[in-house]
Formats: C-alpha cells, sequence, structure tokens
C-alpha cells in the first residue's frame, strides 16, 4: 500500500508513546502515523484535515479514568468506531553508554512516575522529574546525551530513539492495562458491535439516575461502566456516561434507548463498536 493510501491516525505525544502503539495495535502496521502535541490539538486533528482517525485513552485500569478525554469528547461531535486495550510495561531508558549505577534523574509523564513508587521507594537517592509525555522524555533524554538521566516510557519508544533498557517492568502492578477508543466523523457501526456508549443529560431531580438506568436493569443489558462530568456553567449538575455491554441492532437495547429518551433531558450516542479482548 502506497503511504498516501494509508489512513492518518493522530494520537497524542511523540513518536513512540503508549497510543502509538495502541494505533498499530488496532489498526496494524500500515496507517499514517500523526503525533499531536496536545489534547486540544488531537481532538481538533480531523477538522484541521490532520488525520482521517484519532486514538485517544480513556481509561487505566489502575489511575482511572482520563477525564480530558471525556470532556473533549463531548465537546467535539467526533463518534467512537472501536477501541483497543493495551498492556502498559514501563522501561528505564538511558542514552548511548549509560548504566543504572550513573542514574541520578528520571524524567516522564506524571502518571507513569505516579505507577512506579515501588522503583523510587527503592532507589530514594533518584530524582523525578514531571514531563508531558513518556516518549518525548526518552527523545529528550537521547538528545542531550547524559548519562545521568534517564526516562520512563514502553519498549517501542526506546527502540525508536535507540536508547538503552536499563532496568524492566518498574510498573507497581502488573495488571496495568489502558483503554484507547478510536474517534472518526461519522458514525459507523462494524459488523460484531457488541459494545454501546451513551452520554446522558438527565433532569436535575430525585431518582433521575435510577429512571435512566431502570430500562436496562429491567432488560438484563449489562452496564459495564458509568462515569459523571460536571456540566459547565450548571454547578452540581453531570453529564453521565455509560458503556452497556450491547448492541444497538438489538430490539431490547432499541426499546430501552426509547424509554431513556422519554426520561432523559438528552441521550447522546457515542458509538456502537466491537468491543476490546484485553
Amino acid at each position: 500500500m502506497n503511504q498516501a493510501d494509508m489512513p492518518r491516525v493522530a494520537f497524542q505525544g511523540e513518536r513512540g508513546a503508549f497510543s502509538e502503539e495502541a494505533a498499530v495495535e488496532l489498526l496494524g502496521e500500515e496507517i499514517q502515523l500523526v503525533p499531536r502535541p496536545t489534547f486540544e490539538s488531537l481532538f481538533a486533528a480531523i477538522d484541521d484535515k490532520a488525520a482521517d482517525y484519532l486514538l485517544a485513552p480513556i481509561e487505566n485500569s489502575l489511575a482511572g479514568s482520563v477525564h480530558r478525554s471525556y470532556d473533549l469528547l463531548l465537546e467535539s461531535s467526533l463518534h467512537i468506531s472501536g477501541e483497543v486495550v493495551i498492556p502498559i510495561r514501563h522501561f528505564l531508558i538511558g542514552c548511548s553508554g549509560s548504566s543504572f549505577e550513573e542514574i541520578q534523574t528520571v524524567e516522564s509523564h506524571p502518571v507513569a512516575l505516579a505507577q512506579c513508587e515501588r522503583f523510587f521507594a527503592a532507589h530514594p537517592e533518584i530524582q523525578r522529574l514531571a514531563t508531558q509525555d513518556t516518549a518525548g522524555s526518552v527523545a529528550h533524554v537521547i538528545r542531550q546525551g547524559d548519562r545521568t538521566r534517564a526516562a520512563i516510557a514502553g519498549l517501542r519508544a526506546a527502540k525508536l530513539y535507540e536508547g538503552v533498557v536499563l532496568r524492566e517492568n518498574l510498573e507497581d502492578h502488573p495488571e496495568n492495562y489502558t483503554r484507547f477508543v478510536l474517534l472518526t466523523s461519522t458514525a459507523r457501526t462494524k459488523p460484531g458491535a457488541n459494545k454501546l456508549s451513551l452520554v446522558l443529560k438527565l433532569p436535575h431531580q430525585g431518582g433521575a439516575l435510577y429512571n435512566a438506568l431502570e430500562p436496562f436493569a429491567r432488560r438484563g443489558i449489562d452496564l459495564v461502566k458509568i462515569e459523571s462530568r460536571p456540566i459547565k456553567g450548571r454547578p452540581w449538575e453531570y453529564h453521565f456516561y455509560l458503556d452497556l455491554q450491547a448492541s444497538a441492532n438489538d430490539p431490547d437495547v432499541i426499546r430501552a434507548l426509547a424509554e431513556l429518551d422519554a426520561r432523559a433531558r438528552e441521550v447522546r450516542v457515542l458509538g456502537c463498536y466491537p468491543a476490546a479482548i484485553k
């Protein structure tokens, strides 16, 4: 396939980021990777004509939800067309010629640093430095060539920037996964779609959330995630995000959605797509 024919996939961070790994895992190697420096620029990538798709982290099994992704998704008109879950394995990466005994400072994204607390507790002499990106930290360490500095990132970043792996599997817990969603400008339901994502705005009254969920519970439709986010300009009112193990083509789901529509102020279907397999 010619590069010009490859789909362009935007992700937040620099080349070698975990988001890049997720994009390749979901879509294969035959894609054009489009790094974007911030979440804001990531969610603008399709409108900017810089990408055909974008891949955004939505939650981590240890750190929880990525709230900026939820908020920007709501502000956009994008649709979820797929998801992927990848294991997060942290490596200590130095420049050429460095050794672990020389390392004085380690840099990485704050979430990555926080997921390696046992490593830092075991080595209190090592200072940590928060940066905007895991892979970007590796690129910076390699460019500087300072053998007293290292970065925490994935193995893909180490290979891409030709860094030296000084320690493996720094993460505190082996069950460390991040879920990413693939976003498109138009709604696309693929064959085998069995996961449904919604966002609701409910009446500000007692029992509103119960009334919204009851049509699904009554039909035995599995609610796998619920997330609330504040409504801007409406103190103490919230949007509710729902992930359901369900197909939008299921008659029971269609009837439940019809009931929900009558009980909520607003219902937006974010997408129906195949659930990721961990």
